[in-house]
Formats: structure tokens, C-alpha cells, sequence
């Protein structure tokens, strides 16, 4: 942990010498589009930041957001903003545009990535994405109050050492399961289910769940027959949205014993984001265990 908080450090002294700015007195204000960019930025932070997160109600349908006044002043007000990016969030990228600020660093997840419009706009799901997101935030929160940098490589440090438990779980899942085949009635957790290799079928159907749009009878029944004959090991669905095909699906599923595992856009609240991941991976890990797997 010494020679990596002495890597941080350095890699962060290197952004303050680029790029010279004083944090104003006070907290510095940061908005995040979603509550565990939020969550990492306020590790990161600690009490020298604000932090706001848009959507942070794990009970609410994401797709389903609309944005008030309240949300327009906050980002006006931001030194620094993060979102998803790929189209996952537009409306946030049309405020930031309605609130422009001089100064103020926009971090995209997508641009860290280089994931596009059109690609699984899950990116949180996909173990690099986080890791790249909190340096971003360190290097962003470095430039705008370099007289704390000791305090931001600390805490990116210890960050990423939670970050890579998450890691290591899906090192272990991924030896022992690799190559099932899982279902889902979206693909809220497909970057997830590639790092750990498994073989996810009836994409189509997903991507037409995600889109709003109606699913075609081909894939609806070849979603059925994977389910009714076992075909696959578990059932991966989104707890947030409720669709009547996503229940018909489920009550597929309960009836020919195959397993489920919710999963969910929008980080729990009182949960970190480590221990929301780890927990979404060691129920789906018990599923593919379990004696129907």
C-alpha cells in the first residue's frame, strides 16, 4: 500500500503541476448523474467536497427520470461533473450544456473507456470502469485544491484496494463457472456476466426490454423454452423496472426451479459500491452453484 499511495501521489502531483487551480474557501461542489459515481467521489473527497448524485432512488424505474429546476441549479453550480455517458444519460450532457461554467471539469465514463453510443451503456457493471473514474475524480479534485493532494492520493489509494475486492471476486466466480449459460431480461448486468465469461443468451430480447420496444414472438418464446427446459442456469432481472413480460418471465422461471438473481441500476442506499457489487456477485455466485446449476 506505501509504494501505491507513492504512485498516486506522484501521478497526482503531476496533474496539480499541469494544470494550477485553487480550490475556492468552502467544499467543493461536485454532481454526479448517478449515486455511485456519487458514492466514489465522496470517498475520494471526503470533507473537502459536496456531492450531489441526480438519480440515487433504488425503487425508481432510471428510465423514467425527468429533470427539475433543482437539478439545473446544481450543476450550474458544480466545479466538477460526472456521468455515465453512451446515451445512457443525454439529459445530463443537454444541462451541462444549459449551465456552463468556466473551469469546471466534466468527467465521462464513457470517454474513460471509450465506450460509444450503441455499446452496453452499463458501464459500472465493467470492472475497469470504476477504477478509471475514481483517478479521474482524484486528478479533477488535485487541480482544483492541490494544497490537499497528500489527502486525495490517501483516499484514491484505499479506494482502489476496495475497488480490486471486487476484482478478485470475479476472479473466483469466473474460475469455477465460467461458460454457463445465464439469461436476463435486460442487459443492465452484461459487462458483469462477460468479465465473468459466462454465455449469455436471448440478447435480442434484451435490448428490446431496454429500448422500450416489444420484444419479438421468436424471442419471447425462445426466452421461454430456455427457461422451461433448463437450458440456462439462472435468471439475471433488473428489480427496477416492472414490465408484465418481465413477470411472465419470472414466473417462468419459478415454476421450471430455475434460479433468480435481481440486480439493480441505481446503488442501495447505505451500501457502498464495493459491497453492492460484492453482493450482487456472491447471490448470483450461490445461483450457479445451487443443485439446478
Amino acid at each position: 500500500m506505501r509504494s501505491l499511495s507513492a504512485l498516486l501521489f506522484a501521478f497526482l502531483s503531476a496533474v496539480a503541476a499541469a494544470i494550477p487551480a485553487q480550490a475556492a474557501d468552502g467544499t467543493i461542489a461536485i454532481v454526479a448523474a448517478q449515486n455511485f459515481y456519487g458514492d466514489i467521489a465522496r470517498r475520494i473527497g471526503g470533507d473537502r467536497v459536496s456531492v450531489a448524485s441526480i438519480m440515487s432512488n433504488p425503487d425508481q424505474d432510471p428510465h423514467l427520470f425527468e429533470t427539475t429546476p433543482g437539478v439545473v441549479r446544481q450543476i450550474a453550480d458544480a466545479r466538477i461533473v460526472i456521468l455515465n455517458g453512451a446515451n445512457y444519460d443525454p439529459w445530463m450532457e443537454k444541462l451541462i450544456a444549459a449551465a456552463p461554467r468556466p473551469g469546471r471539469t466534466i468527467i465521462s465514463a464513457a470517454q474513460l473507456v471509450n465506450a460509444k453510443p450503441g455499446d452496453n451503456p452499463h458501464l459500472w457493471y465493467a470492472p475497469a470502469t470504476m477504477p478509471a473514474v475514481a483517478k479521474a475524480i482524484a486528478a479533477a479534485l488535485t487541480q482544483a485544491d492541490s494544497a490537499h493532494i497528500a489527502d486525495y492520493a490517501a483516499r484514491l489509494g484505499s479506494t482502489l484496494a476496495d475497488l480490486d475486492r471486487i476484482a478478485q471476486r470475479i476472479a473466483q466466480i469466473k474460475a469455477k463457472h465460467a461458460g454457463k449459460p445465464v439469461t436476463a431480461t435486460e442487459p443492465v448486468f452484461g459487462p458483469m456476466a462477460a468479465a465473468l465469461d459466462l454465455t449469455m443468451r436471448n440478447q435480442n430480447f434484451q435490448l428490446a426490454m431496454m429500448n422500450d420496444t416489444e420484444p419479438s414472438a421468436r424471442d419471447v418464446a425462445a426466452f421461454e423454452d430456455d427457461l422451461k427446459n433448463g437450458k440456462v442456469k439462472v435468471l439475471i432481472y433488473n428489480k427496477q423496472v416492472s414490465e408484465k413480460l418481465t413477470e411472465r418471465m419470472l414466473a417462468i422461471a419459478a415454476k421450471a426451479k430455475v434460479p433468480v438473481v435481481g440486480v439493480t441500476e441505481t446503488q442501495p442506499a447505505n451500501v457502498s459500491f464495493q459491497d453492492w457489487m460484492l453482493g450482487e456477485l456472491d447471490a448470483l455466485d450461490k445461483a450457479l452453484t445451487g443443485p439446478n446449476s
